[in-house]
């Protein structure tokens, strides 16, 4: 017999002296004592990870091998964990759960690190792969799958009446699935076509249907295994653009897509909402130039500056997807139409599923490693420089497998599991690419504008970007990329994964601020009798930061990041010919720029003047007066499309002199076609998110912000 013995630390002492009496010592009787325990063991040796690893040891990863584990922590032990995780590198989930005598955690780790992990602590009590597993679902047998579907449709509980929308533009849905049919009123199905219905179509695979599931729900497997109720944060609104029996006419796409969102709106015309379109072509792909559907995306999104909320998908490699070529394949393969739109947020596909458990696919492997670009997931690396990121930002998309030897398949075990159009027949079905991607997107727009009604379009928008972070895959790439190669990046993962509770939530040493003002861009100036005068940028905003500044000077040394995000909407060019360059075709842009620690105002003004007139001239820049170099992680690289974002990072020190951001104007076509089109006097909205995040310290960052500022502080 083997046995697994947990020794807590502060009974080592114990076992040792036990086995040393049984050494020296001996009972009444004449015999060794504690021989019974002692005598019976043949060898005894430390515990290594495979000795608390209670799965199917077939299960097991290679050594060297990444793996999702599930990880089950003694209790009040969690801490502990997670200071060795950070450690030895081992990526670990934000989300729990909790047992009586247990809590559980989802880690991404190879087995050397957890042996790390176990040996300095006691924290792991337990560990086991960890089997989100769709094909468990895909292959029940259509009773059983119902019974799920009916369980999580019993417990599902509806948005309120005043709750947001998601609005699918997509093939329609099968609002006659259970599931469905808690979350999308038959009211709020619309279709372009009158002859084409609302339902969902073979001929699109019931890709709407599938969209729907995820945009409701999110994680739809999480939802069928939680126990007790499942709350609603927002309704489902379908508008079937897709005729269910053939494609439409590309050049007529701009127009279906804005008669469908007149429809929905006509109907409903106070519901906040976030619209979501994964369809995409790759008609009219010219390397990041906007196309007649992307300009009309803008217009949509613009809406005469009182903008919509729109998620569109980065689009996906099409044909067979070949191990060898990835992802050298997904940099030469551009987002398709109607991705170039600088309004919309874009979300591309990344992949944390590695673990492969099926019997048919026993010796496969999974394509992406964990943390990367999802096989499929196109990317914006080949466009021209002035254009916008794309993707914004990516979410999971799923990943591939293969033999080594035959294209990569979208095996079940790897992706994820939504719901299907057909619900007679399956009630669910796998799903996945950079649609996928999408609806997580959407769904997570929803419940930010749910969570926080208040908020602007522009604000929930930069609060996607601003809550990604690069996984420590992409991370990786970043750290030794020159200019250049991080520009490639940036075009291949946007910002990053972004993260719900980030979005949401200051903590003590990770405080978020959030600004929403306006600016006049542009003014009048030298305007006489005999003259209209000229148009020149108009004046800066400057916001004053309520830092923390003793707090900050008491750390000192300690690093601490800053991030900036800048979030508005433009109004596209309406005239084809100037969308060869960014300046011809937005109608404005915003910069920021922040105050350097022993930058005087005068100076921080005289350097955000240079910036403006550099970049509206369009002079080459290799440094970045506005903000740039000084340690940001991106600088000049930051300055495209029409949301911004930049990380710097340096002491607590340094950050409490860096207390002032500056919003200023660049260029557009507002300005430089005021004799046509009278823009010059316009107003135009944005919003500016600040983090601190002061990682390891223990000081409280957040309260003195939240004093300065007037808020209150949640109790502890």
């Amino acid at each position: 017999m083997r046995s697994t013995v947990f020794v807590p630390e502060q009974a080592a002492d114990h076992f040792i002296r036990k086995v040393e009496q049984y050494r020296d010592e001996e009972s009444r009787k004449g015999q060794p004592k504690n021989q019974k325990l002692v005598a019976s063991i043949t060898d005894a040796r430390l515990g290594d990870v495979r000795a608390i690893f209670t799965d199917d040891m077939s299960l097991f990863p290679a050594l060297g091998q990444q793996a999702w584990w599930e990880v089950w922590i003694r209790e009040n032990r969690l801490n502990n964990f997670l200071r060795v995780a950070r450690r030895t590198g081992i990526r670990v989930r934000e989300h729990v759960l909790e047992f009586v005598e247990r809590t559980v955690v989802l880690a991404l780790a190879t087995p050397e690190q957890l042996q790390v992990s176990i040996g300095g602590g006691d924290a792991v009590a337990e560990l086991r792969i960890a089997k989100d597993m769709p094909s468990m679902f895909v292959e029940m047998g259509p009773r059983e799958s119902a019974d799920w579907a009916r369980d999580l449709a019993g417990r599902m509980q509806p948005a309120g009446p005043g709750a947001p929308a998601a609005c699918i533009l997509d093939s329609g849905a099968t609002r006659g699935h259970p599931i469905l049919a808690v979350g999308l009123k038959a009211a709020d199905q619309y279709t372009y076509d009158p002859t084409w219905g609302v339902g969902d179509s073979a001929f699109w695979n019931g890709h709407g249907s599938s969209m729907c599931g995820i945009v409701l729900l999110g994680d739809v497997m999480a939802a069928l295994m939680q126990a007790g109720p499942v709350q609603l944060e927002h309704h489902l609104e379908t508008v079937k653009i897709l005729p269910p029996q053939a494609e439409n006419d590309p050049l007529l796409y701009g127009i279906i897509t804005a008669k469908g969102i007149a429809q929905v709106e006509e109907r409903e015309p106070w519901r906040r909402r976030v619209y979501c379109m994964a369809v995409s072509s790759d008609f009219g792909l010219n390397r990041g130039r906007p196309s007649a559907w992307s300009a009309a995306i803008d217009t949509l999104c613009y809406a005469g500056g009182t903008p919509r909320l729109m998620v569109l998908a980065a689009g996906n490699l099409r044909g067979e997807i070949v191990a060898a070529e990835y992802p050298e394949a997904n940099d030469t393969t551009q987002v398709e139409n109607p991705a170039q739109a600088w309004n919309a947020i874009v979300a591309g596909a990344y992949t944390d599923k590695i673990t492969i458990t099926h019997d048919d696919y026993f010796e496969w492997i999974a394509l992406a490693p964990a943390g990367e670009l999802a096989p499929t997931s196109r990317t914006s690396v080949v466009w021209d420089r002035q254009w916008p990121i794309r993707p914004d930002v990516v979410f999971e998309g799923g990943n591939y497998a293969h033999d080594g030897v035959n294209p990569a398949e979208p095996i079940n075990d790897l992706q994820s599991l939504t719901t299907h159009y057909q619900p007679m027949n399956h009630l669910f079905r796998t799903f996945g690419d950079t649609s996928g991607a999408a609806a997580l997107c959407t769904n997570m727009v929803a419940r930010i504008m749910a969570a926080r009604p208040e908020l602007r379009p522009e604000t929930v928008r930069g609060l996607i970007i601003h809550s990604a972070e690069w996984t420590a895959a992409m991370r990786a790439r970043f750290d030794e990329a020159n200019f250049n190669v991080k520009l490639s990046m940036l075009r291949r993962y946007g910002w990053g994964v972004p993260d719900l509770d980030r979005a949401l939530m200051s903590t003590a040493t990770d405080a978020t601020l959030i600004v929403e003002d306006s600016l006049q861009p542009l003014r009048l100036f030298k305007q006489t009798p005999r003259s209209k005068g000229e148009i020149k940028s108009g004046y800066m905003n400057l916001h004053q930061l309520p830092w923390p500044r003793d707090e900050l000077l008491a750390l000192g040394e300690h690093d601490v990041e800053l991030r900036v995000t800048l979030s508005y909407f433009v109004e596209p060019n309406p005239g084809e010919r100037g969308w060869t360059q960014r300046h011809k075709y937005a109608s404005h842009g915003l910069r920021f720029a922040v105050k350097r620690a022993l930058e005087r105002p005068s100076a921080f003004q005289t350097r955000i003047n240079k910036a403006a007139t550099i970049e509206e001239q369009g002079q080459a820049r290799v440094a970045d007066p506005g903000g740039g170099g000084d340690d940001w992680l991106l600088g000049t690289l930051r300055d495209r499309g029409s949301i911004h974002s930049d990380i710097w990072r340096g002491t607590a020190a340094d950050l409490a002199a860096r207390d002032a951001i500056a919003v200023y104007p660049v260029g557009g076509w507002w300005k430089e076609k005021h004799d046509r089109e009278q823009r010059w006097d316009r107003s135009i909205r944005y919003a500016l998110l600040i983090s601190i995040r002061a990682v390891g310290a223990e000081t409280d960052i957040y309260t003195p912000i939240a004093t300065q500022i007037g808020i209150g502080v949640p109790a502890a």
